[in-house]
């Protein structure tokens, strides 16, 4: 072989190497219609969803241009679509923690919502939910955990007044040019507390440490309140505090059920802390409820996934209801008067508290 050929084989390698490692360009809108031997705007009014009818595009043109974007793997510009439409055809969600079972049932929820109306689901990752916000547009935003503070209720005005549509979720604001979602927990706290109270007398706490420093009432204030209105003593070991996680509540109730004079029956302040407080009585050896009673606050879909079942309390297919109103706003053509949407809380007995417990469809005990 001479060197003349082997120079020949390294140039063809090279430049097959250059080609494969050499960017693609991403198809566009002119090339499907070249392919396709069509106008650009046929391909547009195709992926508009404008094709069909008598002033549309015939089926058979339709299918010619799906075919020709097909095989070059062609994707609609979707901020293109946006600015020209003003829709972008997604939900966002911001959820303060989302490995809570409350915020994992609303972002199912919608999520389900929105795919029966061909609608996107995003969840903001980054926890400056304003910035987030002002950089993606959205049909619609949803809001947890923004706070009352008067900078947070400045950046909603600003938001809502730049036309972006949002619903928040808060038990204390009014609708200002959005909606609001409210859920108010309080009431629902006390009917957990005297749920207990109707059994038990050394009640403990397993309450979020934002909670318990408060300076205004919070789901720590119920506990308080029931227990020195029954005269009963509140013994400190029996507050056990955790971090928003899921592991911290379990530490936490470990400890608390760890003592030698334990309670009899635990008052958690979320969902997910009861259900870390029965997996931790499990682990010590101890039988729910004939040990210690659990009651959880949230009346998330994973009380009934728990083993003995969570009594819980919180509103009656809130999720369901709720992604509703927010693909509702999503899809609305016109602008709407803000609204206020209230969902009263209910008491759902279960086995943490009562192994006879009714089950799940006629269980529900309903505030006055």
């Amino acid at each position: 072989m001479t060197q003349a050929h082997d120079d020949d084989e390294r140039d063809v390698a090279g430049e097959r190497d250059e080609r494969a490692a050499a960017p693609r360009r991403r198809p566009t809108l002119r090339m499907v219609a070249e392919l396709a031997g069509v106008s650009t705007a046929t391909v547009s009014y195709v992926f508009s969803g404008r094709n069909g009818g008598d002033s549309g595009v015939a089926e058979p043109t339709a299918k010619r241009v799906l075919e020709a974007a097909d095989q070059l793997n062609y994707r609609p510009n979707r901020a293109a679509r946006t600015i020209r439409t003003g829709r972008s055809d997604t939900v966002q969600l911001s959820l303060h923690m989302l490995s809570d079972p409350w915020s994992l049932a609303v972002a199912a929820a919608v999520n389900d919502e929105a795919n029966r109306h061909g609608l996107t689901t995003l969840i903001l990752a980054d926890g400056d939910w304003y910035a987030a916000l002002d950089r993606v547009e959205s049909d619609v935003a949803y809001l947890d955990g923004v706070g009352t503070t008067d900078e947070g209720k400045r950046k909603l005005r600003e938001l809502a007044r730049r036309g972006q549509r949002l619903v928040v979720f808060s038990e204390t604001l009014e609708p200002d040019g959005y909606d609001v979602i409210r859920s108010d927990a309080m009431p629902g706290c006390y009917l957990a507390m005297d749920h207990l109270l109707e059994r038990h007398t050394a009640i403990g706490c397993l309450v979020a440490e934002g909670a318990v420093r408060s300076p205004e009432p919070s789901r720590y204030s119920p506990y308080l309140e029931r227990m020195r209105e029954r005269g009963l003593p509140i013994v400190p070991a029996h507050t056990a505090s955790y971090a928003d996680t899921q592991a911290n509540a379990f530490t936490a109730a470990v400890a608390l059920l760890s003592q030698e004079h334990r309670p009899t029956a635990i008052y958690a302040t979320t969902d997910f802390a009861a259900i870390a407080a029965i997996n931790a009585a499990h682990m010590l050896g101890l039988r729910v409820p004939h040990d210690v009673a659990v009651v959880g606050i949230g009346n998330t879909p994973d009380a009934q996934l728990v083993a003995p079942t969570l009594t819980t309390v919180g509103p009656s297919d809130f999720y369901e209801r709720q992604a509703e109103i927010i693909v509702a706003r999503a899809l609305d053509a016109d602008a709407h008067e803000p609204q206020l949407h209230e969902f009263p809380w209910s008491l759902f007995p279960g086995g943490s508290t009562d192994l006879d417990a009714p089950p799940r469809s006629s269980r529900a005990t309903v505030l006055p």
